[in-house]
């Protein structure tokens, strides 16, 4: 019977210093809480940097791919392409001096 009653008076002898140092227990539980807060904060700014990272990456891609679509859009765009496209396969050229006409308005 010895044990419990030691552990009846390690806990009275707990509740009754808890009591008499309010201040330093609402202290502890303050600090305790700052320690969880500063805890929760880094976590949410890693998984902000994380996600920032993973946003700057996408954008380098997307960067990259538009590149590559305006040199396309230069390549398919340009005047001797399309020239060489309209001779082959429509089979239009351009008209000579005989062809043209001329239309006056009066």
């Amino acid at each position: 019977m010895t044990g419990s009653t030691t552990n009846f008076n390690f806990l009275l002898i707990l509740v009754t210093e808890l009591t008499r140092h309010k201040l330093r227990v609402l202290l502890f539980i303050a600090v305790i809480a700052s320690a969880l807060a500063v805890i929760l904060s880094t976590h949410h700014n890693r998984q902000q940097n994380i996600a920032l990272e993973e946003l700057m990456r996408e954008k380098d891609q997307l960067d990259v791919e538009w590149r590559n679509l305006v040199l396309e859009q230069r390549a398919l765009t340009e005047h001797n392409r399309i020239e060489a496209m309209v001779q082959k396969e429509l089979d239009m050229h351009r008209p000579g001096v005989d062809d043209e006409v001329v239309v006056r308005i009066k």
